[in-house]
C-alpha cells in the first residue's frame, strides 16, 4: 500500500474539562452528567443532531427500562425520556418500559437537555485522531467544514459505540470474533395497517417481539426463492403516528468498523430494503396499502470494537446478576444474539437484572479515558445485552459523572472512589440495590 506523510499544524479550538465523542445515547447522557457535576463540557457529533442508533439508525424501541415490576434504568436517562413524553414525543410501554419515541422529537429534546447544561456542541465534526502522552490524551483532532481542529480536555469519554478514540489512543481491545453481530437498515413505511399489527406495543416481560407470523411467511418464500436476503425478525415499531412503522429484517454481516465492508454492506442492505417492502406489500394484507417512507441514514450496528478493560464482564456473571462492590449501572434486555449468516437468533431472558461494575469503563493504562456505551469492557455474551439503548444511557451517566468527579479532585479515572461515585449515582435516581 501506497502511503503519503502530511505535517500540518491544528489549531486548538476549545479547551474543556472533559470531552466526548459520540453524541448518541450514552454520549448524550453522559455529557449532560458531567456537565451537572461541575466540569465544563464539549460533545463531538458527526452528525447535525443526536441520538445515534435512535435518530441516525432508526433504532426501536428504546429498550429496556424496567424489569420485575422496579425501574433499574434511571436518573438522567428517564428524565429525558419524560421531557420526550410531555412534548408528546415518547410513549411507555407498560410495565417494561421499552420507549416507542419520534426520532425528530429526540432530537430537539436531546439538543435542549445538553444546551440547558451548558455543554458546547461541535456537529458535523468527525473524529480523525488523538494526540498521547504518558498514557494520558491531551487533545481530540476533529475534521469538519472548517478543516482539521484540536479540541484540549482534562477528561475524555469515548461513546462513539466502535470504540473510535479508545483505538486510536491505542487501548486494547477485546479479541474480534470472527462471528460478529450481524448489521441491520431499518426503514420507516407508511400506508401500514397500524391497528391490525399485533407485535407493535413492546409490553410484555419475557416476549421476543418478532413477529411469527410474517416471519413464515417469508420463510416459505426463501424456501421458494433462494434470491430473497436473509432476514431477521422481523420486529416493527411505532414512531407514535397511525399508519407509519419502522421495520427491522435486513441482516447481513460485516465488520462495520471497516469502511470498505461497512460502505459495500449498506449499498446491499439498500437494495435488501426495497426488495422486503415489496414482499411485505404483496403478500401480508397489514402491509397492502404500505411506501417506503425512508432508511435510516446510518445502518443499525450491532457488535464491533470493544475495550479490553480494568475488568471484562463476563455473560455468566451478566445472566446471574451478580452485584459488584463497585457497581454503577444495570442491565435488563435479553441476551439477545443475531446469527451473522442464517436468519437465528439467540434471546436468552434475564432472571434479573444484571450489573455492570465501574472497572468495565476504563483500561488501567489510560489515565483519563473513559467509555461508555456498547464498546464497554464486556465479552459477547454480556455486550448481546448492553448494547441496547437505555443500558448505554446508564453507563453514559456513570462515565460522565465520574469524569466530574476526576475534574472536581485532579484524579485518575483508576483512581475514583467508587463508594462516593455510588452515591452520586443514586442521588441522581440511578438504582443499584437488588
Amino acid at each position: 500500500m501506497q502511503t503519503i506523510i502530511q505535517n500540518r499544524e491544528i489549531p486548538v479550538v476549545g479547551q474543556y474539562d472533559t470531552v466526548v465523542c459520540g453524541g448518541g445515547p450514552a454520549g448524550i447522557i453522559a455529557a449532560i452528567a458531567a456537565s451537572r457535576g461541575g466540569a465544563s463540557v464539549a460533545i463531538v457529533e458527526r452528525y447535525g443532531f443526536f441520538g445515534g442508533m435512535a435518530t441516525a439508525g432508526l433504532v426501536a424501541p428504546i429498550s429496556v427500562f424496567n424489569y420485575n415490576g422496579r425501574r433499574v434504568i434511571d436518573g438522567i436517562p428517564w428524565e429525558f425520556i419524560c421531557r420526550l413524553a410531555d412534548i408528546g414525543g415518547a410513549r411507555e410501554e407498560k410495565p417494561l418500559g421499552n420507549i416507542s419515541f419520534s426520532p425528530e422529537k429526540y432530537k430537539l429534546i436531546a439538543q435542549r437537555m445538553l444546551l440547558e447544561a451548558g455543554v458546547r456542541i461541535y456537529f458535523h465534526s468527525y473524529l480523525s485522531d488523538c494526540k498521547v502522552s504518558g498514557g494520558r490524551i491531551s487533545h481530540v483532532i476533529i475534521e469538519n467544514k472548517d478543516g482539521a481542529e484540536a479540541l484540549a480536555g482534562k477528561y475524555f469519554i469515548d461513546a462513539t459505540g466502535d470504540a473510535d478514540l479508545a483505538m486510536r489512543a491505542g487501548v486494547p481491545m477485546q479479541p474480534v470474533s470472527e462471528y460478529l453481530q450481524p448489521a441491520s437498515l431499518i426503514f420507516m413505511l407508511g400506508g401500514v395497517d397500524t391497528d391490525s399489527l399485533p407485535m407493535l406495543r413492546h409490553s410484555r416481560q419475557g416476549v421476543n417481539y418478532h413477529d411469527l407470523k410474517i416471519r413464515e411467511v417469508f420463510e416459505k418464500l426463501r424456501e421458494n426463492d433462494p434470491s430473497i436476503p436473509v432476514f431477521g425478525g422481523p420486529w416493527y415499531c411505532s414512531v407514535l403516528e397511525d399508519g407509519v412503522v419502522l421495520v427491522n429484517m435486513t441482516r447481513r454481516y460485516a465488520d462495520m468498523a471497516s469502511n470498505g465492508e461497512q460502505t459495500e454492506t449498506e449499498c446491499i442492505m439498500r437494495e435488501d430494503v426495497y426488495r422486503f417492502a415489496s414482499l411485505l406489500k404483496k403478500y401480508i394484507p397489514a402491509f397492502a396499502d404500505s411506501y417506503l417512507i425512508a432508511t435510516a441514514p446510518q445502518t443499525g450496528i450491532r457488535e464491533t470494537r470493544r475495550i479490553k478493560g480494568a475488568f471484562t464482564l463476563e455473560g455468566r456473571d451478566y445472566v446471574n446478576a451478580v452485584d459488584f462492590p463497585d457497581s454503577v449501572s444495570r442491565g435488563c434486555h435479553p441476551v439477545d444474539i443475531h446469527a451473522a449468516s442464517s436468519t437465528g437468533q439467540r434471546c436468552e431472558f434475564l432472571k434479573d437484572a444484571a450489573f455492570v461494575p465501574y472497572r468495565c469503563l476504563y483500561s488501567p493504562s489510560f489515565k483519563n479515558l473513559l467509555v461508555a456505551g456498547r464498546a464497554i469492557s464486556a465479552d459477547p455474551v454480556a455486550s448481546a445485552s448492553l448494547r441496547v439503548q437505555a443500558a448505554c444511557m446508564g453507563t453514559g451517566q456513570a462515565a460522565g459523572a465520574a469524569a466530574a468527579m476526576c475534574c472536581g479532585k485532579d484524579t485518575d479515572v483508576d483512581q475514583v472512589d467508587t463508594d462516593e461515585l455510588r452515591s452520586i449515582l443514586i442521588s441522581y435516581g440511578t438504582n443499584l440495590t437488588k
